[in-house]
Parts: C-alpha cells; structure tokens; sequence
C-alpha cells in the first residue's frame, strides 16, 4: 500500500495562509461548513500560541459572520494537559479522527441482494439531495439549505461521484466519491435511521471497491464512533489519529448557539 497521511483527504476549500507553522482554509461558498474553514496546525502549538490564533481566527470569522473556529492538530499528537484544560474550561468541542485505507482486493464486507447502489443520475439527483438535506437539518435550516445547493453543483464535478443506495426499491442511504490520481476517498457515507443494519453502508463501499479496483480506497472515522469497528472488520488498515477542536458562538441574530456539528463519516 502507498504511503497514506491525512494529506490523501480532501478539503473543500482553498488555503488563504500558509507557513511553516499553520495554514488557514476558508471556504467562501460554505462559510459555515466547520470542516472548510479551519487553521491547521503543522506543529503542536503552546497554550500562548493556541490562544493567539483562536483570537485572530475569531476576529476572522466574524468579519463573515461565522460563528465558529474549528483547528486541527499534527497528526499522531495528542495536544499537551494544559492546552486540553484551556479548550474544556472555554468551550471548545474537542474530539479526533482516524485515518483508514483499503486495497479493494481485500475488502470483506457483506454482499446484500436487497440492496442496490448506483451512481446518481439526473433523475434521481433530488432524492440524493433530500436525503442530505434531511440530515444536515441537525446542523439548522440555513446549514441545510446552503448545503443543498452546493451539492447540487458538485453534480457536475468530474473529480467527484454522487452515489445513492435504495433498500428494496427505497431510497436508504449515500455517499460521495472523490477521485484522486491513486486513492478514492469514501466520503460523507450515511445510511438512514430505520434502515439501518441492513447491509446498505457495506454494499456502497463494495460498490467503490468494484469500480475503482486499481486505486487505493481511504476514509477517516470519527474517533468516538462506532463506525471505525465495522471499518476494521472489514479489513481496513489503521494509519493514525487526529486531534481536531471546535469552538461554536452564540448567532447574534436570535440569540441562540449553532447545533453542535461534527464531521459525518
């Protein structure tokens, strides 16, 4: 297998800053996608610089109206005691990613007849965009809705696939595909709640490996979650963690916080 970093995943978004220490990702199409508007750490900042950099990221962001900072840190590095402290005592959601690749040789998840998986057309571009849209409705209405219409443009982005899965003729699940020059990227896989442990989220990934046989498949998992056992039963290789933290600010307009949102795998 390759050589695989957290380098390999895709970000929307493009680098406005960047240096030995830290680069800056904003993304003017999505101002308040988290996960597209970030300060990347290339070292593990002190507590002093930490603060820093949250202040001018907030300054930042508020000249969009974005009502967040999010930052992530080297890979394979824990952050240090005192800067943990610092994030719990002022707020920040903090949590970490792991990285996982496959070759599609070895993929060893199930093969449900009932479930069919096809890369979206445009028939069935509005179901793929309603499923979305129904999830991302955690994240609030605005979220959602300027969601919708960014999907809808990525329709016709070669480098990138939409793909639905339907139990028995019901629409059950989706992700999206991103084709690189050596790996495909698993991306934003979700399966609605009631169907559920039926083999679809196994069926879309052998729906990848069988149409990519040649590239090396990748994808990061939430740390927390439950979804990375079922990646290494499945036979995906571990190739480290990321630590990533995520402060969120009253909106000034009702006078209420932003959905808590983390990114979905």
């Amino acid at each position: 297998m390759q050589n695989i970093t957290f380098e390999n995943i895709h970000v929307s978004g493009k680098v406005i800053f960047e240096n030995d220490f830290f680069r800056q990702v904003h993304f003017e199409e999505m101002l308040n996608q988290y996960d597209s508007n970030f300060i990347e750490f290339k070292r593990m900042p002190t507590l002093e610089q930490f603060q820093e950099k949250a202040d001018y990221l907030r300054e930042f962001h508020d000249k969009y109206g974005q009502e967040h900072i999010r930052f992530y840190f080297p890979p394979n590095e824990k952050p240090s005691g005192d800067l943990q402290q610092y994030m719990e005592d002022a707020g920040f959601q903090t949590g970490f990613l792991e990285l996982y690749a496959i070759e599609p040789s070895e993929f060893k998840g199930k093969d449900t007849p009932d479930i069919e998986v096809k890369e979206v057309s445009k028939e069935d571009l509005h179901i793929y965009l309603q499923l979305q849209y129904e999830e991302d409705l955690s994240y609030g209405v605005n979220y959602a809705e300027s969601k919708r219409e960014f999907n809808r443009k990525q329709f016709d982005n070669p480098a990138l696939q939409q793909i639905l899965a339907f139990y028995k003729g019901e629409p059950a699940g989706y992700t999206d595909i991103i084709v690189g020059e050596t790996t495909v990227e698993i991306d934003n896989l979700a399966v609605i709640d009631k169907l559920q442990k039926k083999g679809a989220g196994s069926k879309i990934q052998r729906f990848v490996m069988e149409a990519f046989p040649d590239k090396t498949v990748i994808l990061v998992a939430d740390g927390d979650d439950t979804a990375k056992e079922m990646y290494k039963k499945q036979n995906y290789q571990y190739l480290g963690f990321r630590y990533d933290t995520l402060k969120l600010f009253p909106n000034k307009e009702n006078g209420k916080e932003y959905e808590p949102g983390t990114l979905k795998i």
